[in-house]
Formats: structure tokens, C-alpha cells, sequence
């Protein structure tokens, strides 16, 4: 225990984070006490602001301060494919690339029956409903871990009847790995290796 128990609370916030250990925490608590006030102030509406205004597109599922979002009404973007990945994140990592230019579906998370997260617990539903509107390719950009091919293999099986293209991205991903934690170049190179998810009879 510190010193101050205040300080102690704000590192074991930040150590509740996703990849932040206590010793990363702890100097992230640091930098905050030594912010000038108006700095920390800023910090602190930021958060506030964040969680009051950012709302889930209702056609994609991204993160957004506006519905639709700004990729869902870029008319300049191919409205005919669609990328399905797990989360908001992963659309972020994605745009970074400047490779995939259309649309994107977030499931907002991956199937995991251990964990009691079913098909109605994602939005799958929401996806097969886009389909018939001129959807010509759908990319599957889950994780690639056990959960993430799972979930791909499933969706795969719901897009069949609708005889359209389907392919997952490929090589540059290790197994067990997160797209939000992936390099530029290894998530292009997976995007532009994508291949078909068509199964022979």
C-alpha cells in the first residue's frame, strides 16, 4: 500500500485495463499526478464526455457519436463487401491500413459457450439482414484463436444459402492473436491474403 490510498485506487483502475500490469498502472498514475490541473481537468471531461456521447451504430456496431456512423454514410466506400470482426477496436485497427475500404459489421464479441455467450448473445442477426441488400463479398476478420474460428465457421454456415462470396483474412495473423495488437503491415498482408471460406462437398 502507498502512501496515499487515492493513488492506490487510480492504479488499481488503470490495472483493470486490458494488457496493463501494476508496475505499467502505477506509472500511468504517476503521469497523472504530475499533469497540470488544467491538463488532469481535461482528462477527466474527456472520459465524462466519452461516456456520454458515444452511442453503437445501428447499422454496423461500431462505436460512434453520430447514427449512423461516419463509415456507415461515406458514400465513397464500397457498399457491396462487408468486414465482420469482434469488436469496435478492430475496426480502428483495420482503418489503419488504408487497405479495406467498405463496410464493416462488429459482432461485439465471438461465440463462447463456456462462457455462456451464444448466437443471440452477438450480432448475427443483424448481419444476415444486410445481406440481401447487394452484398457481393462478406470478409470474416475475427480473432484467430479458437473462439474467433468458430465464430467464423458459424457465420460461414449462415451465409451459404445467399451465394455469395465469403473469405477470411489469412496469413500474418498468428493463432491466439488479437487484430487490435497487430502491426500495419501484418494486418494488410492478412487482408489482402484473404481466401475463400467455400467448403468442398
Amino acid at each position: 500500500m502507498l502512501t496515499s490510498p487515492l493513488l492506490e485506487k487510480l492504479i488499481k483502475q488503470f490495472a483493470r485495463m486490458p494488457g496493463i500490469g501494476y508496475k505499467t498502472a502505477r506509472r500511468m498514475a504517476f503521469h497523472v499526478l504530475k499533469l497540470p490541473e488544467i491538463e488532469a481537468t481535461e482528462l477527466a471531461n474527456t472520459i465524462n464526455e466519452l461516456k456520454g456521447k458515444i452511442t453503437e451504430c445501428s447499422i454496423c456496431g461500431n462505436v460512434t457519436e453520430n447514427d449512423p456512423c461516419i463509415i456507415c454514410t461515406d458514400s465513397s466506400r464500397d457498399n457491396s463487401t462487408i468486414c465482420v470482426v469482434e469488436q469496435p477496436s478492430d475496426v480502428f485497427a483495420l482503418e489503419k491500413t488504408n487497405e479495406f475500404k467498405g463496410m464493416f459489421h462488429v459482432l461485439g464479441g465471438h461465440l463462447s459457450p463456456l462462457d455462456g455467450i451464444g448466437p443471440d448473445d452477438l450480432r448475427i442477426k443483424q448481419l444476415i439482414q444486410r445481406i440481401p441488400d447487394g452484398i457481393s463479398e462478406v470478409i470474416i476478420a475475427t480473432n484467430p484463436n479458437t473462439e474467433g474460428e468458430a465464430t467464423a465457421v458459424y457465420v460461414m454456415e449462415l451465409l451459404k444459402p445467399f451465394k455469395i462470396k465469403v473469405t477470411r483474412i489469412a496469413r500474418g495473423l498468428p493463432l491466439g492473436g488479437d487484430l487490435e495488437f497487430a502491426d500495419i503491415v501484418t494486418l494488410t498482408r492478412a487482408l489482402q491474403d484473404r481466401h475463400s471460406l467455400e467448403r468442398e462437398e
